[in-house]
């Protein structure tokens, strides 16, 4: 497996009270999601990356809000039988 390190000042980011592994799992899944949102990877595998299967990203995804479909006019059209 590859790994990449990021070192970051770690009193820069916690707050009181806040493990440093707690910290570490909400960092995975802040960078899976921006990931995810910004189309550089698909939702499996943002989920791997930070340790969530698939369908459990999605829904967090949705809960930060973050759209987990985007559909073009023509695609909403179809998929809901409108004339947008």
């Amino acid at each position: 497996m590859n790994t990449v390190m990021l070192e970051l000042p770690i009193d820069a980011l916690a707050s009181p009270g806040v493990s440093p592994e707690s910290l570490a799992s909400e960092a995975k899944f802040m960078l899976a999601l921006k990931l995810f949102e910004v189309g550089r990877l698909s939702s499996g595998k943002a989920g791997k990356l930070c340790g969530m299967g698939r369908v459990e990203f999605l829904l967090a995804a949705g809960r930060a809000g973050v759209p987990v479909v985007t559909l073009d006019d023509d695609e909403l059209s179809a998929e809901f039988g409108t004339n947008a």
